[in-house]
């Protein structure tokens, strides 16, 4: 039986990598997805591939007017949103602390940290009406340690803020049927990863892993999809970490 029928599911940041892996894997399971990306041609593939179960809009997560716009939309198309994946994400620039830029520094925590703030803000009302939901916010190792590969602090800091305000919104809306988890991938080898890291720190990244190698995108997807299940229905405030062991070091 598909795990996720019933379900109406907001990703975020689908046009490509984990995203579009997540969006994929969701609607083969059964479920309704609206897949957003900033980018306005992002959605083709996924909309051929799944016609019916699948709504692709343009979505700037760093705008809460976006996200209004975009719920609305995907409530009218499918009926109230009972699953969100904040996905969306951007790396920044590789610096270190006194090189990065403030406006680099401020556009990377816009779209990382504020974009999942208002993304949880924006479906909760709806989730509360419709009985409860499922909040998926993908983190990464960042968020416990300055991982190989990590760009800069800015990353860093949006990644530790998501587990803080998982758990917080998880105690929060417990009671309301919501459930509010994060999922924490080391290396994945996504087009975000392949064009901030050269051959030589791939090899670097891959030789710190216990499992010696990278993830690939559906390897993360498939923690979320049962997050996202009614098979983790006692799980809240949790922390899933997808690494290869590289945090168990």
């Amino acid at each position: 039986m598909k795990r996720l029928v019933g379900k109406v599911a907001l990703i975020t940041g689908t046009a490509a990598g984990m995203g579009a892996a997540h969006a994929r894997l969701f609607a083969e399971e059964g479920a309704k997805v609206i897949a957003t990306d900033i980018r306005v041609d992002g959605g083709g593939e996924l909309t051929r591939e799944f016609r019916d179960e699948v709504l692709y809009l343009q979505h700037d997560v760093s705008d809460p007017a976006s996200w209004e716009s975009v719920v609305a939309r995907g409530k009218e198309a499918f009926g109230p949103i009972t699953v969100l994946v904040n996905n969306a994400g951007i790396a920044g620039p590789n610096a270190f602390t006194a090189d990065i830029s403030i406006e680099d520094y401020l556009r990377t925590v816009a779209v990382d940290e504020h974009g999942i703030f208002y993304g949880m803000r924006a479906v909760i009302p709806g989730m509360i009406e419709a009985g409860g939901g499922s909040i998926v916010n993908i983190s990464s190792v960042a968020g416990f340690a300055h991982a190989p590969g990590t760009p800069n602090i800015a990353y860093a800091a949006s990644k530790a803020a998501v587990r803080g305000m998982t758990k917080a919104a998880a105690v929060e809306y417990a009671g309301q049927g919501i459930r509010v988890n994060s999922v924490h991938p080391g290396g994945v080898m996504t087009e975000m990863m392949a064009t901030q890291i050269n051959e030589e720190q791939k090899e670097m990244i891959a030789s710190l892993v216990p499992m010696g190698r990278m993830a690939e995108s559906v390897e993360v997807s498939r923690p979320v999809l049962f997050l996202a299940s009614d098979e983790s229905s006692y799980m809240s405030g949790s922390e899933i970490i997808v690494d290869g062991g590289m945090l168990a070091k």
